[in-house]
């Protein structure tokens, strides 16, 4: 990302905290404006996964929204529809990167384990990582984050 671009995307990460969002409710909201929709219900479901499962022992919020990401971008939603072939890949890739790769120096998903470690101070850093992570695994499979699947009924 170029200066002026993570700027205005630290800006509106910080927005979006301000307005009360989660960690996966923030990454789905990014998704939805990249694809130019509105989609309240989709962020209200991504609460169900804020804070490790809401008792902050499980997988971290920022991790599962990244996955849940690669699953609005590369997954099925229609009988119709066929899921991209590279999702699991591309989720197994976003769970190992975040293990080894993510600043974490304890290798934890767990959303207790990353507080009890660095407090909340981390979270909009592995916010913005993860999404960059995951625009990178969706580009590298030819998915466009601006288009998306496209909605028709």
């Amino acid at each position: 990302m170029y200066q002026e671009e993570m700027d205005d995307f630290q800006i509106r990460l910080a927005t979006l905290k301000s307005q009360g969002f989660h960690c996966s409710q923030i990454l789905m909201l990014l998704a939805l404006e990249r694809t130019g929709r509105k989609n309240p219900d989709l962020v209200r479901a991504m609460g169900g996964i804020a804070k490790g499962l809401w008792n902050g022992g499980e997988t971290c919020g920022a991790l599962l929204g990244g996955a849940c990401i690669l699953g609005f971008y590369a997954g099925r939603g229609r009988p119709d529809e066929e899921e991209d072939p590279g999702l699991s890949v591309m989720v197994s890739s976003l769970s190992e990167w975040f293990r080894s790769e993510a600043g974490l120096s304890l290798g934890s998903t767990r959303c207790s384990d990353i507080l009890d470690e660095y407090g909340k101070t981390k979270c909009p850093q592995l916010v913005r990582s993860v999404w960059i992570k995951t625009t990178e695994l969706l580009e590298a499979n030819g998915i466009d984050i601006y288009e998306g699947r496209h909605l028709e009924e």
